[in-house]
């Protein structure tokens, strides 16, 4: 049914899907052999280099010189010059758009207290977000995980009606969770401390790579069952699991 002029178009629930499907098939990306591939889900080499080297160098940065506007100068140089040749590639800027936003965040407090370690700090807000959006779609039995993997997976949104699936995509929901609470946990003593070597340091280790590992280990544990054995036993052999 078309909509009345002036009225807005309501999309149909295929649309709707069609879109979800397109956004994660962007943030995950699976091999030919259906298996999750971990580096081009983060982006690949070039979106870790992107993610990280910013960080790295205002580091480096400030442990050399203890200089904080120069640190942050060089850090925020890195993220334009990022952005600067997807442009001029005419690639995605999406992610180096969000890298670079983040960066200008992260400067601009630092900047504005003086302080080195609060080019971290909002590194936590953003973190206990994902940790609360994360629990809440637990809880309201829509785990994040299920919405993302379902759809690269074909399934679309059909795992709800299976109470075994639901379960286990709520349980790789809850190891995702733990990637910012660990973070929390560990950053914010340090941030307390004003350890700005160690914070640092803790926020690339637990940065993509811990993500990663979540999100490799989610996969893997709500890999969909093929087929089901009967209960007479027929038919043995036949189930397995995809990747």
């Amino acid at each position: 049914m078309s909509a009345e002029p002036g009225e807005p178009r309501r999309e149909s629930p295929a649309e709707a899907e069609a879109q979800l499907s397109s956004a994660a098939a962007s943030r995950v990306q699976t091999s030919e052999d259906g298996s999750l591939d971990v580096l081009a889900s983060v982006g690949g080499v070039r979106g870790l280099l992107e993610s990280s080297l910013p960080s790295v160098a205002f580091l480096v940065s400030f442990l050399v010189t203890e200089d904080l506007t120069t640190s942050l100068v060089i850090s925020v140089a890195l993220g334009l010059g990022f952005a600067v040749v997807r442009l001029i590639q005419k690639g995605s800027l999406m992610q180096s758009l969000a890298g670079l936003a983040g960066i200008l965040i992260c400067a601009f407090v630092a900047y504005r207290t003086g302080d080195a370690r609060d080019f971290y700090a909002w590194g936590f807000l953003i973190n206990a977000g994902y940790l609360l959006a994360f629990l809440v779609s637990i809880l309201v039995k829509w785990p994040f995980l299920g919405l993302l993997f379902g759809v690269v997976r074909g399934e679309g949104l059909e795992w709800r009606k299976d109470p075994v699936r639901r379960r286990r995509y709520s349980v790789a929901t809850w190891i995702l969770l733990g990637v910012p609470a660990a973070r929390l946990v560990v950053q914010i003593p340090l941030y307390l401390a004003d350890d700005v070597a160690g914070l640092g340091t803790a926020r690339l280790v637990m940065g993509i790579p811990l993500y990663a590992l979540a999100l490799w280990i989610g996969w893997m544990i709500t890999r969909p069952i093929e087929d089901e054995v009967p209960a007479d036993g027929a038919g043995a052999g036949k189930a397995g699991n995809t990747l």
